[in-house]
């Protein structure tokens, strides 16, 4: 059962998320037009399993083996957090831009609210409510004022897009038991395997495992990579898996609102890039959204959360 009183410590691990999120799409850039997308991901993702597996070995952690019902469900969380999440999004960049994308994306905290009203009984109280629009509100407007076009562009990109908000909101819900049961570090881990082996499966099938290109990279490219893999992934997606076992999907989602914010501004520090008034009031929104989903979470949870059998 999520705890109402967590420890700052948390929130701040998972506004951390949302910095370390944000600064994917400053490393993606260093990668952009060197390598097909599908290898990108397959890379990123298979440095974030070597890491984990290194961080395991060295704090002398034991893999846990799951039982059938876990696997299950860990094989669902590979498939649709790390597998299809990217295919959605690097296929959907190839006809939408990244500010539409991000807006899109940006529909996860809305989205995770709704699933978890449906599926897991969570309160969704008008405070809380009141909150996601708050969020999104903020988000768009961080989107908007960088790239007044945002809203331009087809329906093919966009059905893509969407099926990366479905396939992380699916990730997000569908963890929560796994979380308690296994913990954060055994269920990002094996659903980071999982998926990793999805996508170096499905590149090589589609003859994408370009040796040359892997070659061709800069060190800043690999830094790049390393960037992804090690701090996008591996760090990011144990601390937001905390969040999720203390705190409820909801509240924890609701600093997905956080990232376009985060890429404005480190593209502001670290490309030139301009922060308009625009984007200051979105952020200001997405914070002030933050706050009300995580004051919303009242007895109402207690009441009607299910309890999650232990496996």
């Amino acid at each position: 059962m999520p705890d109402r009183h967590a420890s700052p410590r948390l929130y701040l691990q998972l506004a951390l998320v949302s910095v370390i999120w944000g600064g994917t799409f400053i490393a993606g850039r260093l990668l952009a037009g060197s390598m097909p997308p599908l290898l990108a991901a397959s890379l990123r993702f298979g440095i974030a399993s070597l890491t984990l597996l290194a961080f395991l070995a060295a704090t002398r952690t034991p893999l846990v083996r799951p039982d059938s019902r876990q696997a299950l469900r860990l094989l669902l969380l590979g498939f649709f957090g790390i597998f299809g999440y990217n295919l959605c999004f690097f296929y959907g960049l190839q006809h939408v831009s990244a500010a539409r994308a991000s807006l899109i994306v940006a529909l996860n905290p809305a989205m995770i609210a709704l699933a978890s009203f449906i599926l897991l009984k969570e309160a969704l109280p008008p405070v809380k409510l009141s909150g996601v629009a708050l969020c999104l509100a903020g988000a768009g407007l961080v989107i908007i004022g960088k790239n007044g076009n945002a809203l331009a562009g087809g329906w093919a990109g966009d059905l893509l897009i969407l099926g990366c908000v479905a396939s992380w909101v699916v990730y997000s819900v569908a963890s929560r038991g796994l979380s308690r049961s296994l913990g954060p570090l055994q269920t990002v881990t094996w659903s980071i395997l999982l998926g990793t082996a999805m996508l170096w499966a499905a590149t090589w099938a589609q003859g994408a495992a370009d040796l040359a290109a892997i070659v061709r990279l800069s060190p800043a490219q690999w830094a790049g990579l390393l960037y992804l893999g090690a701090l996008g992934s591996a760090l990011a997606y144990i601390w937001y898996y905390d969040g999720i076992k203390q705190i409820g999907p909801t509240r924890s989602g609701a600093f997905i609102a956080l990232n376009p914010l985060t890429a404005v501004l480190l593209g502001a520090a670290l490309l030139g890039e301009r922060l308009t008034p625009a984007m200051a009031a979105g952020g200001a929104l997405a914070i002030a959204g933050i706050v009300l989903c995580n004051l919303a979470i009242g007895p109402a949870w207690r009441k009607t959360a299910p309890p999650v059998r232990q496996t």
